[in-house]
């Protein structure tokens, strides 16, 4: 198992958010974090990224437990992460945001890496232009670019398509899927849509109230499991 969370509670505070989880990731699977808003799908990254104020059970990268690095230490076990809301640097380059993410390799490498030019040929042609004056779309390819940057094995998306117009949803998906099947990087990513799962997916973790409610392969993601955890 190259990732694996073992009975995790995760805290904001003294207030517990999720609740004993337990769930594994193998290596080169595409694993989707699947549930309403609000059940905690971002907290669940956020705790493999050691974003949250504390958290007790294990998490284990490659067999290490990482559960009490700090977050700069666990970029550099090899996790990449693509927040929610993007969070790029508008008054930044493209460029300027894409070389961000080098600062947690473990090469020291410093230039922009080829693959995200090679992904994103839109975002190779406007290298200098101001970030704040690309799209939703063109910022979440920019926001995957940075983390990329970071040479991960292991890449965290929260809600990558949320908020994007249709054609660059199908356009990020199709990326995910290149960087999943050709690449060999293993992806975690939360998702309310379910055809965007379906597609990307081997495996899948349904939550409900901090809790895993259902996992397993993504075949088993009934339309009874559907409408009882994600239809409003």
């Amino acid at each position: 198992m190259l990732l694996e969370f073992e009975n995790v509670t995760s805290y904001y505070g003294k207030t517990p958010i999720l609740w004993e989880m337990s769930f594994g990731v193998e290596k080169g699977e595409c694993l989707c974090v699947l549930g309403r808003n609000g059940v905690g799908k971002t907290t669940l990254v956020r705790t493999i990224m050691g974003l949250t104020d504390r958290s007790t059970g294990k998490i284990t990268i490659n067999g290490q437990d990482i559960g009490n690095r700090p977050t700069h230490d666990r970029a550099r076990y090899g996790l990449g992460y693509v927040p929610q809301g993007r969070q790029i640097l508008g008054n930044f380059s493209v460029r300027e945001n894409i070389l961000l993410g080098t600062f947690a390799r473990a090469d020291a490498a410093t230039e922009v890496p080829p693959l995200c030019l090679e992904l994103f040929p839109y975002l190779a042609e406007n290298l200098n232009k101001r970030a704040g004056l690309l799209s939703g779309g063109q910022q979440q390819q920019l926001a995957i670019a940075r983390a990329l940057a970071a040479n991960p094995t292991v890449l965290l998306l929260d809600e990558p398509t949320e908020g994007i117009q249709p054609n660059i949803v199908q356009e990020i998906g199709n990326t995910l899927m290149r960087l999943n099947r050709e690449f060999g990087i293993t992806l975690i990513l939360t998702e309310q849509h379910i055809k965007v799962a379906r597609k990307l997916g081997h495996a899948f973790v349904m939550m409900d109230h901090g809790r895993v409610v259902a996992k397993g392969p993504i075949g088993e993601v009934t339309e009874e499991l559907v409408n009882r955890h994600l239809t409003i």
